[in-house]
């Protein structure tokens, strides 16, 4: 199983951002479909962003789209979520997620389903005030 430890999480005003990190230890992210969830006080986790092993597909909530963006760095074996325009809608709990593929072209697959992943970060708090 791969391990996930997720980074960059804090306190910002609307309108600014932050960028999130996924560091991976025990495998190589080569072969991993991931995606990024956020969870708030009192609501179930949702999909924010996925992205296929290869990092050729990525998928984003409509909440996010255009303002949040996924890559996939394999040689640092991290995944990012560069996230812009922030509002306090976006204040969560923001979790990492890994599903492990075999990596051939031509079958690669984004997943949007927090069943769907395997190996789960301990999250990162992002708050944005008004």
């Amino acid at each position: 199983q791969v391990q996930l430890v997720e980074s960059g999480g804090g306190l910002v005003q609307a309108g600014g951002s932050l960028r999130l990190s996924c560091a991976a230890s025990g495998r190589t992210l080569s072969n991993y479909a991931m995606g990024w969830f956020r969870q708030a006080p009192g609501k179930e986790r949702e999909f924010v962003a996925a992205i296929s092993w290869s990092g050729r597909i990525t998928s984003y909530a409509d909440s996010v789209k255009g303002r949040f963006t996924i890559s996939k760095d394999n040689a640092k074996n991290t995944v990012y979520l560069q996230m812009n325009s922030l509002k306090p809608e976006d204040t969560a709990v923001y979790y990492c997620a890994g599903r492990w593929e075999v990596a051939y072209y031509g079958t690669e697959s984004v997943y949007t389903k927090p069943h769907e992943y395997v190996s789960w970060g301990q999250g990162t708090q992002v708050t944005v005030s008004s």
